[in-house]
């Protein structure tokens, strides 16, 4: 696959690589040279409340478990 550089120093990432990729409009990407190559690499999203969801396994919504703690007879 081949891109063309335009004036700014921008490319276009072929469609079919960035669905492959996974690649998204916003995504950041790393870029480093090596022996005459262009290589670039997903940034991970450094986002703390993303990396924590799910740890605990619970399966009840937080509306639920406000319910409980709260003592409502409706709660689950």
């Amino acid at each position: 696959m081949k891109a063309i550089v335009s004036e700014k120093g921008q490319i276009t990432i072929p469609k079919r690589l960035r669905d492959r990729l996974g690649l998204r409009a916003g995504q950041e990407l790393d870029f480093t040279e090596d022996s005459g190559r262009l290589i670039a690499v997903k940034v991970a999203a450094n986002d703390p409340f993303a990396r924590a969801s799910g740890i605990l396994g619970c399966r009840r919504s937080s509306d639920e478990i406000v319910r409980e703690v709260r003592g409502d007879p409706d709660a689950v």
